[in-house]
């Protein structure tokens, strides 16, 4: 099989969420072990970096990976889903793991994988993880896929645990409450491992408190001491912040949410400069000023093009939406053209309401069986 063939085995013998929804989604650790054993243990390879939370996950993610390199470390950086290749999703410095990795790893391993039917994300994250341990990188950023505690990448046991924030997402899987969406990101938290979050409400933070004491982990509330005192937007898009420890920064990501990000990255930051791992402060204000760049990082907040200003976001819920409304309407245009499209297991009806009255809309639906239908 050539490499267009191999991902359309990966879509088509497994179960892809992003295609399917629910029916893919496989709320147990049996496979995950099975491919971890068969492996040996990849994941014990490399220091990691556990990323959980319902926005911002990306962003913090490609954020931290970029201060990483900048440091000189080599960084694996594992995320989902991709926009446009498959290989966005693993990436070791910047650059996506090489296609005919991908087509040799199906092409070895099919025989035992396939017996045990695992899904899309399940395989996925055992090719990352063993991608990451041959490429011997120093340390890994793992995003999780969904939720938390029954994640197939939750068997790593990390430095850092960093939770970004809770909203109502993925009710079906993960609760009907933030309190029972947070106990189930709560699940990264691991025994004597430190833990960040993000945001919290009070209705989350005695989740986030129980579990961690639970665990002997040591937890910080980014807010409650916040490493960002102050930011403004520049003319080229990017936010200059004025930060409580590391001085003035210019950040490369230009979305407002963006902020609440920054203050999640810059503790965590400070706990891996107090830990000797960052051990040049300016590694943190070079990596923040060129995460695309170093990363590939795409679709937040990203100006596709200045005249006339074209903006690009992946923005797919409420909570993402309560900002991304909010800089539309800032936007100085004489008119607005929406492009807009949203998958059908999504909260559609609240984020519709937070569209502007006044401008065009062209709709739109991805090329998925969750896609919400365009004349619906």
């Amino acid at each position: 099989m050539n490499y267009q063939e191999t991902i359309e085995y990966l879509y088509n013998s497994t179960p892809v969420f992003e295609h399917i929804g629910a029916s893919a989604y496989k709320d147990g650790l049996e496979n995950t072990l099975a491919l971890d054993e068969h492996f040996n243990h990849p994941h014990t390879h490399f220091l990691s970096i556990h990323i959980a939370g319902t926005n911002g996950k990306g962003s913090c993610s490609h954020s931290l990976a970029a201060i990483l390199q900048a440091e000189g470390y080599k960084v694996g950086l594992y995320t989902s889903p991709h926009l446009v290749d498959f290989r966005e999703r693993i990436k070791v410095n910047g650059k996506m793991i090489p296609e005919q990795y991908v087509i040799d790893f199906v092409r070895n391993e099919h025989s035992f994988f396939e017996p045990l039917h695992p899904s899309f994300f399940e395989l996925t994250t055992a090719l990352a993880f063993k991608y990451f341990a041959e490429q011997k990188v120093d340390i890994a950023i793992i995003e999780v896929g969904l939720g938390g505690r029954l994640d197939c990448t939750n068997i790593i046991t990390p430095i850092l645990s960093v939770i970004t924030n809770i909203s109502l997402d993925h009710t079906q899987f993960l609760g009907n409450s933030l309190a029972e969406i947070a106990g189930e990101k709560a699940g990264i938290i691991k025994q004597g491992v430190p833990t960040i979050i993000g945001e919290a409400v009070p209705e989350t933070r005695v989740v986030f408190q129980s579990k961690a004491q639970k665990k002997d982990s040591v937890i910080t509330f980014a807010e409650d001491i916040p490493a960002l005192l102050s930011s403004h937007i520049l003319p080229n898009g990017g936010i200059k912040y004025q930060t409580r420890f590391f001085g003035d920064i210019e950040g490369e990501l230009g979305g407002t949410y963006q902020e609440k990000n920054t203050n999640t990255v810059l503790t965590a930051a400070m706990y891996l400069y107090n830990k000797g791992i960052i051990k040049n402060v300016t590694s943190i204000s070079l990596g923040l000023s060129n995460v695309c760049e170093t990363t590939g990082l795409m679709g937040r907040w990203q100006k596709l093009k200045e005249h006339p200003l074209v903006i690009c976001d992946t923005g797919h819920n409420a909570g993402g939406w309560k900002y991304l409304s909010q800089q539309i309407k800032q936007q100085p245009c004489k008119h607005r053209r929406i492009i807009f499209g949203m998958v059908d297991d999504k909260d559609l009806h609240t984020v519709m309401r937070m569209l502007p009255k006044e401008a065009t809309f062209y709709w739109t639906q991805p090329s998925t069986k969750r896609a919400f239908p365009v004349k619906k």
